[in-house]
């Protein structure tokens, strides 16, 4: 599995599990999905994902994306 697709999975699981959170413990879990989502936004711009830099160092193969 390459770095990009990590990225997309550990984003949509964090999404997901903040909206779960948001729904049966508190509303307050909305902020976390917009930080995930404005992270996912700025990276699309500048290349720039401190996820993408961990996986790398792990030895992850790249994708195009990272």
């Amino acid at each position: 599995m390459s770095i990009d697709r990590l990225v997309m999975a550990f984003a949509g699981s964090f999404i997901l599990l903040s909206l779960l959170l948001a729904h049966f413990h508190s509303p307050n879990w909305l902020w976390f999905t917009a930080f995930v989502g404005a992270n996912l936004f700025q990276a699309s711009f500048t290349g720039f994902c401190p996820l993408a830099m961990v996986l790398k160092k792990f030895g992850v193969k790249s994708g195009c994306a990272f």
